[in-house]
């Protein structure tokens, strides 16, 4: 039998590897996102582009890109196999990276910046698609789990690494580090990842069949209504990343000791998205995830009370900003992992779908959120409140009203 018609056999990754190589791609987001928090005024200044509001712009294009563009990759990393789209869109972010470093005006930083985005779009819906190439249900909720608790040490370390690289270089610098982990992360992969999608699995570039593909995914209760659930209450985190900067130096005059806030309020997240790794095979995705949400209601309507009544305070901000995260590190892997479930036969457009819906909402409502900044911490409260509600609403309609239990038993290993 010569190497053409030689049946595919799934390469097995070893478990704590395909955890790292999940988690190193993902943090290539966060990373992008967070590092240049603290360079956001100094940009600005550099630039003209003194309002915070229009900082926030460094941000928003990029989430938008990478929301947007995911909708297109898709489709290829069902054609063309994980890994090769996984490595074109690795020489993008590099090309990206390099951009950010020479751009001249800020509309030219931008415009890298969505470029940026572009080329990380298709290294998120390549690596959950990996991950459900290997397991699913349970499982899928536990690795992606363990990821996301690795990868969170991006966003809790990434500010004050970026303070670092200022104090030896200008802001161009922090752009200049994003390239050097672009290259270190394509250079590993391209040693150690296999390719995850057989051959007789993967399907053609034509209109009809990936409209199929994406109806599919839309017309399935489970699948949309745990994407468009995560997706509005990661529009409250992205609403406080975008505004994270003005909070913490405007409203409560932290200074340099920023880096270290912002770390202690995702250091929550992380800490529970490893304890959700612990417990998901025991308690199972849904009874987590509904019971987060409610937590994640409560804290954030106490919040928005205590707050209006008697004013802001910052130990009252970190809090319930904390709370808030370690309630979304436990929504976060299990809706993802639900919403992936019944996709197993697509999980490339399945993938793309679920990060276009949830990254370009998340990424809309962050943006109205962070543009309603008012010197006060009132807009991204208010927006935290009525997000989960509304996310506990598409949760319900989901389930048929019936929660925190499955209709069906959650998928094992």
């Amino acid at each position: 039998m010569d190497a053409e018609t030689k049946p595919f056999v799934m390469p097995r990754i070893a478990y704590a590897e395909l955890v790292a190589i999940v988690a190193g791609v993902m943090a290539l987001n966060a990373l992008a996102i967070d590092m240049m928090l603290p360079a956001l005024g100094l940009i600005g200044d550099e630039f003209g582009a003194a309002q915070g509001n229009d900082r926030q712009l460094i941000i928003v294009v990029y989430v938008l890109g990478n929301g947007i563009a995911q909708l297109f990759f898709g489709p290829l990393v069902d054609r063309f196999g994980r890994k090769r789209v996984l490595m074109w869109a690795l020489g993008g972010y590099i090309v990206g990276s390099a951009l950010t470093v020479m751009a001249a005006s800020f509309t030219l930083l931008l415009a890298a910046r969505a470029f940026q985005g572009v080329a990380t779009a298709a290294t998120r819906v390549a690596a959950i698609a990996i991950v459900r190439d290997q397991c699913s249900g349970r499982r899928m909720a536990e690795v992606m789990s363990l990821a996301i608790t690795v990868f969170m040490a991006a966003p809790i370390l990434a500010p004050g690494l970026g303070q670092l690289v200022l104090m030896v270089s200008p802001w161009r610098g922090i752009f200049l580090t994003l390239l050097i982990y672009g290259v270190v992360l394509a250079l590993w992969l391209g040693w150690r990842l296999p390719e995850t999608l057989a051959p007789e699995r993967r399907k053609p570039l034509q209109p009809g069949p990936i409209l199929s593909n994406y109806l599919e995914f839309i017309r399935n209760r489970t699948a949309i209504g745990y994407t468009l659930a995560s997706a509005l209450c990661f529009g409250a985190l992205f609403g406080y990343i975008s505004a994270a900067e003005q909070v913490f130096l405007e409203t409560f005059n932290l200074g340099q000791r920023f880096p270290i806030a912002f770390a202690a309020i995702a250091g929550s997240l992380a800490a529970a998205t490893l304890i959700n790794a612990r417990l998901v095979s025991r308690f199972g995705m849904r009874r987590i995830s509904h019971t987060a949400i409610l937590i994640f209601i409560v804290a954030n309507l106490f919040h928005l009370v205590a707050a209006t009544s008697n004013g802001e305070s910052f130990m009252m901000f970190m809090v319930f900003m904390s709370i808030s995260f370690f309630a979304l590190g436990l929504i976060g892997p299990n809706a993802n992992a639900l919403a992936m479930e019944p996709m197993g036969h697509i999980a490339g457009s399945a993938a793309a779908a679920n990060g276009f819906a949830g990254t370009t909402v998340a990424g809309f409502l962050g943006g109205v959120i962070g543009h309603y900044y008012d010197g006060t911490t009132t807009p991204i409260i208010m927006g935290f409140a009525w997000l989960g509600v509304a996310a506990f609403l598409v949760i319900v309609w989901a389930e048929k009203g019936v929660l925190f239990r499955p209709q069906t038993p959650d998928a094992q290993p």
